[in-house]
């Protein structure tokens, strides 16, 4: 039997009571508190030193960043040999030195399904100056193993200080600049490269193909990366929800369908090429209910080289960077169309989706290219010049002609050159490092070496926080909804912010090269009800039923009132496991309200609608989970 204590008792509270009576669990997270205050918003501050310059980046716990560099001469020493990776916390702001053997120079990675992250490809074994190694086995100076074609890396990320990289099972061919992309069923595709590396790809040593993790059999050839030389190094790939992938490499740009092996083209790519070394920022725009989760895809920036012009022979690195920006929603129109410009040409600006539904544009150069070299022409080894040190901020919900923003932005003072990367953090703020346009580490070129560390403060840094109840640690693909409740300060002292109040689903991605790759950010569907004490509850769907609008795998999980996100908490997304993700129909919300304030009433209506959700959500656990029997007694 279940009794009703309290008119105050919360709608989670009661579902979970009823679903226990049904012989279910349900998880939820403690509501999520304030960060630290910064010194200044839409400002950087340093916060530590990444151990090994950031060439690759990635969010792997709520607290903790995990950082890959190339095999160079890092000061810092692990096992007797240089230290070429490192995980840096958020909260204490310290760096642990982590071994990774095999050389990841150039990798790409992304996050399993199951929450394992992956790392694939790299150079062979190097020693001074980026040179071969003698062997490929291991020695000195740096003991590395060949990265290119040896073992997949492996890490569960951990908030303990005690996991450490690993390796499985040999790469089927050698890659170097790989790109991967996470899928519906929790798998990875992996695909193009090279096998030797150098500024830009050629014949003699392209690697056209796509395979997958876990292991599918033989890479497939691609025609796409077999005709976009020499830039098809880190082709840009999205998973659409259709289930299909947009490939984008040199000027061309296909839809390629993985279960017929089948590309069918897109319009060639407008204005600039893209891709490394070209190096444009880019970005899956949110997917929201108000869009019907229709993918669009985004480019800012770039370098408008012709394909016979892509050499080392030339001035590349005063080269005007494009201000080109364009966007194309490949599932509904094979078309680019142009948007916003730049303000200023920029090559290797990353991209970062904000829960607010912003892009933060930041890092990167004016003119020349990604890469590096020993030319005449080069500054130092770098392939660029005239580094951006202010970010921009993009608002696609701005009227045309005015969604780029620079003003009362603070410019930092560390050149993010090539290798440089950023990241999301749960706080809302952005971490940024690298920049490394150099064959081994340099501390005195132009462009050096980079080890500091900085955190990019949005404008909303320094206000309260939403502090969200009720928030679930899983999603499922449809299914039953859950409730969040928010506070009259939660609502910034009025009830009617419900109505704007929003929860997102963020991947973080896998950052390096001016991809973060994997991001996206999903809006989930909600309804609310106001109650007359001034607090309110938000009626949150799952994820939709489908696993190609957010892929399977941990992710962060805000909400947004007023423009101000709580702090994320991490939430697995899907079954937790590499498989066919189970969906289920979506339950209907209650219809939005707020109730008046009105005397003598706001007990009982707050009471009336807790007992009607309750009784709701419990029938529908009973219709679709398959619960024998519930008692409800009111």
């Amino acid at each position: 039997m279940l009794l009703l204590t309290s008119s105050k008792q919360t709608v989670s509270e009661l579902a979970l009571c009823l679903l226990c009576a049904a012989g279910y669990v349900l998880a939820a997270r403690n509501a999520p508190g304030q960060p630290k205050q910064a010194v200044k918003v839409n400002a950087f501050e340093l916060v530590g030193n990444s151990i090994g310059s950031a060439q690759q980046v990635f969010l792997g716990t709520e607290d903790k960043v995990y950082i890959i560099d190339k095999t160079e001469n890092n000061p810092t020493q692990i096992n007797g040999h240089p230290a070429w990776a490192a995980e840096w916390s958020a909260s204490s702001k310290q760096t642990r030195p982590m071994d990774v053997t095999t050389n990841s120079f150039c990798a790409g990675g992304s996050v399993l399904g199951n929450g394992t992250w992956l790392n694939v490809g790299g150079n062979q074994a190097v020693t001074y100056g980026g040179d071969p190694a003698p062997g490929q086995l291991g020695g000195a100076p740096y003991n590395d193993l060949d990265g290119g074609q040896s073992r997949f890396r492996m890490l569960n990320p951990c908030d303990g200080g005690d996991c450490n990289w690993f390796l499985v099972a040999p790469m089927t061919t050698r890659r170097w600049y790989p790109t991967l992309e996470t899928l519906q069923d929790g798998s990875v595709i992996i695909a193009g490269g090279c096998t030797y590396g150098g500024y830009i790809s050629d014949a003699a040593q392209t690697n056209p193909t796509y395979e997958f993790f876990p292991s599918r059999g033989q890479p497939i050839l691609s025609p796409i990366l077999q005709t976009t030389l020499p830039t098809n190094l880190y082709p840009l790939i999205w998973l659409l929800p259709s289930g299909k992938l947009f490939v984008q490499s040199g000027w061309k740009t296909v839809l390629l369908d993985v279960d017929q092996n089948k590309e069918t083209p897109l319009q060639d790519m407008p204005d600039a090429v893209r891709v490394y070394p070209a190096s444009a920022g880019n970005t899956m725009l949110p997917l929201t209910p108000d869009n019907n989760y229709t993918a669009s895809i985004m480019f800012c920036g770039g370098s408008n080289i012709r394909t016979e012009q892509w050499s080392q022979n030339w001035d590349i690195p005063h080269w005007p960077a494009s201000s080109s920006c364009v966007q194309i929603t490949p599932d509904q129109s094979p078309n680019y169309v142009e948007l916003d410009a730049l303000p200023e040409g920029r090559t290797m600006g990353n991209l970062i989706l904000l829960p607010d539904g912003r892009v933060l544009c930041l890092n990167g150069a004016k003119t020349g290219t990604a890469g590096y070299g020993n030319t005449t022409f080069t500054i130092g080894q770098s392939y660029a010049d005239q580094p951006h040190l202010t970010p921009l901020m993009y608002d696609p919900k701005a009227p045309a002609t005015k969604r780029w923003s620079l003003y009362g932005f603070s410019s930092s003072t560390i050149p993010r050159m090539y290798h440089s990367t950023a990241t999301l953090l749960p706080d809302g703020s952005v971490f940024v490092a690298g920049s490394n346009p150099n064959s081994d580490v340099n501390t005195t070129a132009p462009y050096p070496t980079e080890y500091r560390i900085e955190r990019f403060y949005p404008s909303y840094y320094n206000q309260r926080r939403p502090e969200p109840q009720g928030l679930p640690n899983q999603l499922s693909y449809g299914g039953s909804y859950f409730n969040v409740s928010l506070t009259l300060a939660d609502l910034f002292g009025n009830v009617d912010s419900i109505q704007t109040a929003k929860v997102i689903v963020m991947r973080t991605g896998f950052s390096t090269h001016t991809m973060n790759m994997g991001m996206r950010s999903v809006q989930l569907q909600s309804s609310f009800t106001g109650n007359g004490d001034g607090s309110a509850v938000l009626h949150v769907n799952q994820l939709p039923p489908n696993a190609a609008i957010m892929p399977p795998g941990p992710a962060l999980l805000f909400v947004v009132v007023n423009g101000v996100p709580s702090v994320g908490i991490q939430v697995m997304c899907g079954s937790g496991k590499i498989e066919k993700q189970s969906t289920m129909p979506v339950q209907d919300l209650p219809t939005s309200n707020i109730i008046p304030q009105q005397a003598g009433q706001k007990q009982i209506s707050g009471t009336s609608f807790l007992v009607h959700s309750a009784r709701n959500w419990l029938v529908f656990m009973m219709k679709y989970i398959g619960a024998v029997s519930a008692i409800l007694l009111f």
